[in-house]
């Protein structure tokens, strides 16, 4: 069975570096530059897991979507896992506060990473 993937992030080559990640899995992906892209797709295709990076341009932050991904009830249930470089207590407070599921601070390994993807996803 493959997953679908959403990888939301401005930097493509931080989208190229998680989408080379997970290649090889049982995983396809779909990509956003920013926040309201990812919004879009989302409820276009309803993914199984979105990679969300918590600083976005377009008027929609990670934590924003991740909030919106949450309040919607035909995406509640997918699980978004946030990626930033900010680690400060209040950072992480904001992504649980939005409904986050996990999140992983940059850098991060990439085998970090595809170990929450699997364990998220139950692959």
């Amino acid at each position: 069975m493959t997953h679908t993937i959403l990888i939301a992030d401005d930097h493509a080559d931080l989208r190229k570096l998680i989408r080379m990640t997970l290649l090889g899995g049982p995983f396809s992906v779909m990509e956003a530059e920013d926040g309201p892209q990812a919004l879009a797709a989302a409820r276009a295709r309803r993914p199984d897991l979105i990679i969300l990076d918590v600083m976005m341009p377009g008027g929609l932050d990670g934590y924003q979507v991740c909030a919106q991904v949450k309040a919607d009830p035909t995406l509640r249930d997918v699980p978004v896992i946030l990626v930033t470089a900010r680690a400060q207590r209040a950072d992480l407070q904001a992504g649980q506060d939005a409904g986050a599921d996990a999140y992983l601070v940059k850098p991060f390994s990439p085998m970090e990473l595809l170990e929450r993807v699997t364990a998220m996803l139950g692959t």
